[in-house]
Formats: structure tokens, C-alpha cells, sequence
């Protein structure tokens, strides 16, 4: 099995969004801090086919699993 090793910018390419580096910190601080009590991909700020990626990748841990944790602890922060 062929793992791939994904970084921010993939992730966010992957989801339709900006993914330049300035583009992604806007988002992040856009919408931080999100509450410990929601999971990521239950944000009101995802489309539905965004959640359900997250939402996969995270259940099948996929390969994007790891980038994603990483995404949710900066949302969080």
C-alpha cells in the first residue's frame, strides 16, 4: 500500500480553497478558535462536499488524515 505524505497547501487545494500561504493563514484566523465541543468537519464554514472529506479522511484514516489533525489543532488554537 502507497502512502502519500500531504502538506497545508495540498489540503487546501484539495478542498477548492486559496492555497497560497497568505491565503491560508487568513482562513485560519478567519475562523478560529473553533469550540472543542464541534468537530471539524461539523464547522458551519465547510460546504457539505468539504465536510465530507474531512469527514472521510479522518473515519478511513486516509491519507490526508495527518494534515488534517494538523489543521483542526490550528483551527483550535
Amino acid at each position: 500500500m502507497e502512502t502519500h505524505i500531504h502538506d497545508l497547501q495540498a489540503l487546501f487545494a484539495q478542498l477548492g480553497l486559496d492555497d497560497d500561504e497568505t491565503a491560508i493563514d487568513r482562513y485560519i484566523a478567519k475562523h478560529r478558535p473553533l469550540k472543542d465541543t464541534i468537530k471539524l468537519h461539523e464547522a458551519a464554514f465547510w460546504s457539505p462536499s468539504q465536510a465530507v472529506f474531512l469527514e472521510q479522511s479522518k473515519a478511513h484514516d486516509a491519507d490526508w488524515a495527518e494534515i488534517v489533525d494538523e489543521l483542526d489543532a490550528m483551527l483550535r488554537g
